[in-house]
């Protein structure tokens, strides 16, 4: 397994990547640390999913979420990835997009060791992890460094295979293009956030803002954002 390796990224979104790597069609799927939702329809909609469960332990997104979601496939509901309230060998595949980095870090061992207890055998852990390089990674690292929480994941991930809790069965690195129309659509992703508590004052805010800016043109601002996918299987 590789944190990094800059010779072998393609440019495609996350999802188009799983596509790629996972059938869920008609799968139980559990997604944890959810967010907005933003991949979750996806897995329903364009994948196939027959069930997904999907939790976050932001209690103001968590709500929104719950005010908002119209598929009676989809089922949203607090909780975190070190206590999962599923039995054992009850879902085909674990989703985690982005998220496996905000588990505290004493719970991250814990947490895989939940995600292997609630698949099935021969089910799917899927960790879509960014990638800390880049320009996107410089910008971002302005608003919150997560060098050593990111690397804490992937040394947690590391740690459950070599356990034998999972087999690694593929490891892909993409670029996923993102685009913000200007300042305010940026700050309004990544700044205006209840998932983490950030501490910016105005002086921190206005060079966040001066080095977005610098990508800035007639039509947005283009980002190519790092990301390693690692899919595990429950032997």
């Amino acid at each position: 397994m590789r944190i990094n390796d800059p010779e072998a990224y393609r440019t495609e979104t996350d999802l188009d990547a799983l596509a790629r790597l996972l059938d869920l069609n008609g799968a139980r799927v559990l997604e944890l640390g959810c967010g907005d939702g933003r991949n979750t329809r996806a897995l329903v909609e364009r994948l196939g999913a027959a069930e997904v469960v999907a939790t976050d332990v932001d209690r103001i997104q968590l709500e929104k979420n719950l005010a908002r979601h119209d598929l009676p496939q989809l089922r949203f509901r607090y909780g975190g990835a070190e206590a999962i309230d599923e039995p054992d060998a009850s879902v085909d595949a674990v989703l985690m997009f982005k998220s496996l980095h905000h588990v505290p870090e004493a719970l991250m061992d814990q947490a895989l060791a939940e995600i292997q207890r609630v698949l099935r055998p021969g089910g799917a852990g899927c960790f879509v992890e960014p990638v800390y390089w880049g320009e996107f990674n410089a910008l971002m690292s302005m608003i919150h460094d997560e060098q050593q929480v990111r690397a804490a994941a992937f040394a947690a991930l590391e740690r459950a295979v070599a356990a034998g809790r999972f087999r690694c069965e593929a490891e892909v690195f993409v670029q996923v293009p993102g685009s913000y129309a200007n300042w305010d659509a940026f700050a309004e992703r990544f700044l205006e956030v209840t998932h983490t508590e950030l501490d910016l004052d105005d002086a921190r805010r206005a060079a966040i803002r001066d080095a977005f800016e610098r990508h800035l043109g007639p039509d947005g601002a283009h980002f190519l954002k790092p990301h390693r996918i690692d899919l595990l299987r429950r032997p």
